[in-house]
C-alpha cells in the first residue's frame, strides 16, 4: 500500500498530515500550494475537481481510494490506518467514533468560519486590510461555541480525562483543535476560556504536530 497526501501545512492540509504523523504511517507528502495554480492543473483536477487541498490518495491492494474534505480525509486516516486498540487516536468503539464524527463535524459548522476570521484580521493580512469591526464581530461570535468546547473539557475533567473523546489524544481532539488554533491569535478569548486554551497548547505541543511544523519551516 502507498498512501500520498497532496497540500501544505499552512493549510488545512494540516489536518490529513497531522492524523498522519500521529499514526505513523508513511506516506508521501506533496506540497502543493492553493495559490498560483498548482491545484488547477488537469492532473490535479482529476485527483480533486473542486481545485482544493488536501487531497489523499491510499493505494490499497483492492483498488484506489481518493479522499478530499480535509475532515474527510483525518477521519479516513484514523478510521483506516488506525490501530483502534485504544493506544492510538484512532476510536476504539463506537462511542469514540461517534464523539469524532460529532466534533469534526460541530467544529466546521460552529468554529471555522469565525475562527479563520480572527486569523486573518489578527496576523494573517497586511495590518491595512484588517477588519476591527469584522473581528469584533467573529470574537462575540465565537465566545458561543467556545463556551460549549469549554464546558465539555470541564466536564471531562470531573471525569479524570483531559481531552475529547477518551483518556488519550484522539481524532476527535485532532479535528477540533485544527480549527480552533486558529481563534488563538485572540488573546482575550484565550483568557475567557483557559480550559480551550490549556488544552490547545497540549495538544499542539504533541511530538507529531511539532516533527511536522519543524519539516515545513526546513522546506520554506
Amino acid at each position: 500500500m502507498a498512501l500520498t497526501i497532496y497540500g501544505i501545512f499552512a493549510s488545512r492540509a494540516v489536518r490529513p498530515l497531522w492524523t498522519a504523523e500521529e499514526l505513523g504511517v508513511p506516506y508521501t507528502h506533496v506540497p502543493t500550494p492553493y495559490q498560483g495554480g498548482a491545484t488547477r492543473t488537469p492532473e490535479f483536477l482529476a485527483l480533486n475537481p473542486n481545485g482544493h487541498i488536501p487531497v489523499l490518495v491510499d493505494e490499497r491492494p483492492e483498488g484506489r481510494v481518493v479522499v478530499w474534505e480535509s475532515m474527510a480525509c483525518a477521519l479516513y486516516l484514523a478510521r483506516h490506518h488506525g490501530r483502534g486498540d485504544g493506544q492510538d487516536l484512532a476510536p476504539a468503539n463506537p462511542g469514540e467514533e461517534a464523539q469524532a464524527l460529532r466534533w469534526a463535524f460541530w467544529a466546521v459548522t460552529e468554529l471555522e468560519a469565525d475562527a479563520l476570521t480572527v486569523l486573518m484580521h489578527r496576523l494573517g493580512l497586511p495590518p491595512e486590510r484588517r477588519d476591527a469591526d469584522k473581528l469584533a464581530a467573529a470574537e462575540k461570535r465565537l465566545r458561543v461555541p467556545l463556551r460549549v468546547l469549554e464546558d465539555q473539557l470541564g466536564e471531562r475533567a470531573a471525569q479524570g480525562h483531559g481531552y475529547l473523546a477518551a483518556a488519550r489524544f484522539t481524532i476527535a481532539d485532532l479535528c477540533v483543535a485544527c480549527v480552533a488554533n486558529w481563534a488563538r491569535p485572540s488573546h482575550e478569548l484565550m483568557h475567557a476560556f483557559p480550559r480551550v486554551h490549556d488544552w490547545l497548547q497540549r495538544c499542539h505541543a504533541r511530538p507529531a504536530y511539532q516533527a511536522l511544523k519543524a519539516a515545513s519551516k526546513a522546506r520554506g
